[in-house]
């Protein structure tokens, strides 16, 4: 039966080739800015690269501070990191690392744009980059505040041009020389928490981060034994902020949390509402109104295709064929019509991606189209299919025998 209706389908997308053009144009579009889309997010999100024991992670990113009239709402301190967060018990590890800071160093008269970031010497551990060459900082060079540092693939390049290796060379940046002790594999700046072309012991920072304020420029990172204490370490670190003094007597409340990393990525500071609801709320309305109008266009064009049918329709009811054989029939017919459109949306995907990964618009980001985005596309053709195919489908069905052959 479903040869049967292929075979149908395909007789009707010849027999109106412009009303097919239109509808695999509009469907063929549409996916292929979809699918775009869901590439990127899932590299910006789903990209465990290199914070691979994500599963047994949270991530402690933000505080905020409230009081009458008054707010204030940061990433945090070293200090409060170090003697709260760090005084959990349940954690097996955490680690302490800053914010991406921005400066500019000059080899043979050339500016080079330099984003570093400091991090403990645990940082290593929980985070596991891979090593084109050399090694990372360990504890007792951090807390010997050697200048010593671990550089990206591209800022090798950058910086040294094509050798063969850079360990033991000195790189210079804000004035300071440090010494290369090992280069990684770089990571795109959609990862805010772990990007860097850069990284340096905290223990050599210009600025105080001795400071005893709650406010700063560091995040941390707590790892768990397994993923079953999760929800103990979330709890323990609810109840340490609840005993935590207030900072100034300007406020009364503080809030911060030990989130997963989709909750941490997306953590707005706005304790009235999650970034990860906002940004499903923005996602969803943006697909569902970039959804609708090809979708109403199909159904009308769909409407239209229904109407040029309607002898044979009347022909099919004289004969003995049921509403919900028709209605099944035409249904089929339009999801093999959005499989055609998806086909040709992920050619086209394929080939936007290529594009976008030549021009390099954002560094380092490589998108991909993988098994997750090929799910979630036959996902979006099959519901497009359904969707712009079920009130023709009725409409056909509630056509009269006699109104129909006399169509003919």
């Amino acid at each position: 039966m479903l040869k049967n209706y292929f075979k149908i389908a395909i007789a009707v997308l010849r027999r109106r080739k412009f009303f097919t053009f239109i509808s695999l144009f509009g469907i063929s579009f549409t996916l292929t800015i979809l699918l775009v889309l869901t590439a990127f997010i899932n590299k910006v999100v789903g990209d465990s690269y290199p914070d691979k024991k994500r599963d047994r992670s949270l991530y402690i990113t933000r505080m905020s501070e409230v009081g009458k009239g008054t707010s204030s709402s940061s990433t945090l301190s070293y200090y409060f990191l170090n003697h709260y967060a760090g005084s959990m018990k349940t954690p097996v590890k955490m680690t302490i690392f800053s914010n991406i800071n921005g400066t500019n160093t000059y080899i043979n008269n050339k500016k080079i744009a330099v984003d570093y970031k400091y991090t403990d010497a645990n940082y290593w551990d929980i985070m596991e980059y891979d090593f084109l060459e050399g090694k990372p900082f360990n504890k007792q060079q951090v807390d010997a505040a050697e200048r010593v540092a671990v550089i990206s693939e591209d800022m090798r390049k950058e910086y040294f041009g094509d050798v063969p290796a850079v360990v033991g060379k000195f790189i210079e940046a804000d004035n300071v020389k440090y010494r290369v002790i090992g280069v990684v594999k770089n990571i795109p700046i959609t990862s805010y928490m772990t990007y860097s072309q850069l990284y340096l012991p905290y223990t050599v920072s210009k600025t105080d981060y001795k400071s005893k304020g709650y406010l700063g420029g560091f995040m941390g990172v707590v790892l768990a034994n397994s993923k079953a204490d999760l929800p103990k370490i979330h709890d323990e670190y609810e109840q340490l902020i609840s005993r935590v003094p207030m900072e100034s007597k300007d406020f009364q409340k503080i809030y911060s949390h030990a989130e997963s990393y989709i909750a941490a990525y997306l953590n707005t500071g706005n304790e009235d509402q999650s970034g990860v609801t906002l940004v499903l709320t923005v996602l969803g309305t943006f697909v569902f109104l970039f959804m609708l109008l090809p979708t109403l266009n199909l159904v009308n064009i769909n409407i239209t295709r229904i109407m040029e049918r309607s002898s044979e329709i009347g022909v099919r009811k004289a004969f003995g064929a049921s509403s919900k054989t028709l209605v099944y029939q035409f249904i089929v017919e339009n999801i093999i019509l959005t499989l055609l459109g998806g086909v040709i949306g992920f050619i086209l995907a394929f080939i936007v991606i290529q594009v976008l990964n030549d021009a390099k618009l954002i560094a380092n980001l490589e998108l991909s189209i993988n098994f997750t985005v090929l799910a979630i596309g036959l996902l979006i053709c099959l519901v497009f299919g359904v969707l712009s195919g079920v009130y023709p489908a009725w409409r056909m069905s509630k056509l009269n025998v006699v109104t129909a052959l006399k169509a003919q």
